[in-house]
């Protein structure tokens, strides 16, 4: 077995590695902790949950090849799977997909599969989805712009990248500059990034995406959470 590293790691000083390997391990052990509990939670918004999904299934197809960053325990992949030609769902965290694939086996689906990766470098094919779905997770990545780049080289030409996404911004500002603070101190809560819609449109636009909608689906007072549809240009 050869223990090259990728070409696209091989440039990359040890320190910088070492660096990037801990953040990752600090990340996927929050949401392994948390995955049991995570699952077990209802949807908040499920009238809103529903719309996103009626909207997801309607920009999808069977001859559609798609990847999921940051699928979580993979509800959301198990409805959006019948609609595609294959699915492969990813999560940074272990038992995340573990639950996920438990799920699956209860319910299979040949076109459905789940991979532990994550979402701030997909590795699964560059130029090979038709489309990437995103969905609350953006805000939750090291690094926004990085994580869009990823995703523009996962993308085929004239592929969708299909996100909703917490706008953090949007909240009152005592939550991000003190509650979010306090909850991650103590283990409460992940590494959040804060931003609002427009600045989230503009990383988009920045990468060479094309947004064709931005949405608003929450049916329960302000709804921070955007929808976002861009594309990938035509080579």
């Amino acid at each position: 077995m050869s223990h090259r590293l990728p070409t696209a790691l091989a440039t990359v000083e040890p320190t910088a590695l070492s660096s990037a390997s801990a953040a990752l391990a600090r990340k996927a052990r929050f949401w392994d902790r948390i995955a049991r509990k995570y699952a077990a939670d209802p949807i908040a918004d499920l009238p809103g949950y529903e719309a996103t999904l009626q909207r997801v299934q309607g920009l999808l197809s069977t001859g559609h090849d798609v990847l999921e960053i940051g699928c979580g325990t993979g509800s959301t992949a198990l409805r959006l799977a019948p609609h595609t030609r294959r699915l492969l769902a990813t999560d940074v965290s272990a038992e995340m997909i573990a639950i996920a694939r438990e799920k699956l086996a209860a319910q299979p689906m040949l076109q459905l599969g789940f991979a532990v990766a994550d979402a701030d470098a997909p590795v699964f094919g560059q130029g090979s989805w038709d489309a990437v779905l995103a969905f609350n997770l953006l805000h939750l990545v090291d690094d926004l712009d990085h994580a869009i780049d990823a995703v523009v080289r996962a993308l085929r030409p004239g592929g969708l990248f299909i996100s909703k996404t917490a706008c953090v911004k949007e909240m009152n500002p005592l939550v991000p500059r003190l509650a979010l603070p306090l909850m991650r101190a103590i283990g409460k809560a992940p590494h959040v990034l804060c931003f609002d819609a427009p600045q989230l449109q503009a990383a988009l636009v920045r990468h060479g995406l094309v947004v064709e909608a931005v949405e608003r689906h929450g049916t329960k007072g302000k709804d921070i959470r955007v929808f976002i549809v861009a594309r990938k240009p035509q080579a």
